[in-house]
């Protein structure tokens, strides 16, 4: 208990410890950790919503989209930096490559069968409506679908966000990972404020999430309840 009380007085200090020399604060390296993170999870979002969205539109391509993307995630984080190194060295690049491995297998699954589980009723009724492809994958597959594809950023973003400290391990320098791999100057105090610093920018980025998928899902889904279908991305991966 006294650990935690001095973890809080660590935070309160903003990561400085009296009688020290002066370190890098906790705010500067949780926002640089933000960064580093929302950098990883804007390339998932770029590599792996396109890729999911299309194969689940024209209904092809499971195995890619989830047997691939399991396979994909049993990588492990330090494997990835590992191997990474001998193509992007030491650096910022080869923490956002392990993480961008992280992020892409949840992405890519949701959105897959988000798109894919579209009442297939609803679809052909469209079609005979005159709408083209292109229109019901915009006017309809994605409305319906957001729920779900947001259930698997979210996912993803917790992956990612307390993925980050594994920066340290890289030689780049800026993250709570720092704090977190350097007991020695920051001692327990400062390893624990920083875990807890993590816990809460988890906690803060999946709230935004939840509130901007509450503002993108269409009020007639927000009305039937189909919102909270994020409550089955367990059931999805073991599906997968």
């Amino acid at each position: 208990m006294h650990n935690f009380l001095d973890a809080f007085k660590f935070i309160g200090h903003n990561g400085q410890i009296r009688g020290e020399p002066r370190l890098p604060t906790l705010v500067h390296l949780t926002l640089e950790t933000l960064k580093i993170a929302g950098i990883g999870i804007g390339l998932a979002l770029v590599i792996a919503i396109p890729i999911g969205v299309w194969l689940g539109h024209i209904h092809r391509g499971s195995f890619v989209a989830i047997n691939l993307g399991n396979i994909w995630r049993a990588l492990p984080s330090l494997a990835v930096l590992a191997i990474g190194v001998a193509f992007l060295g030491i650096g910022l690049g080869n923490v956002e490559l392990a993480l961008i491995v992280l992020a892409v297998p949840p992405m890519i699954t949701n959105a897959y069968v988000a798109i894919d589980g579209v009442d297939r009723d609803v679809v052909d009724a469209a079609r005979g409506m005159g709408l083209t492809g292109w229109e019901i994958l915009r006017q309809l597959e994605l409305p319906l679908g957001i729920p779900l594809i947001f259930a698997g950023i979210r996912t993803a973003a917790l992956f990612v966000v307390s993925t980050t400290t594994i920066a340290a391990l890289t030689g780049y320098s800026g993250s709570l990972g720092d704090i977190i791999n350097n007991e020695t100057s920051y001692h327990l105090s400062g390893v624990l404020g920083a875990a807890i610093c993590i816990a809460a920018l988890a906690l803060v980025v999946e709230f935004a999430l939840a509130g901007v998928q509450r503002l993108l899902t269409p009020k007639g889904l927000k009305v039937s309840g189909r919102e909270e279908v994020s409550a089955l991305v367990p059931v999805v991966s073991e599906l997968a």
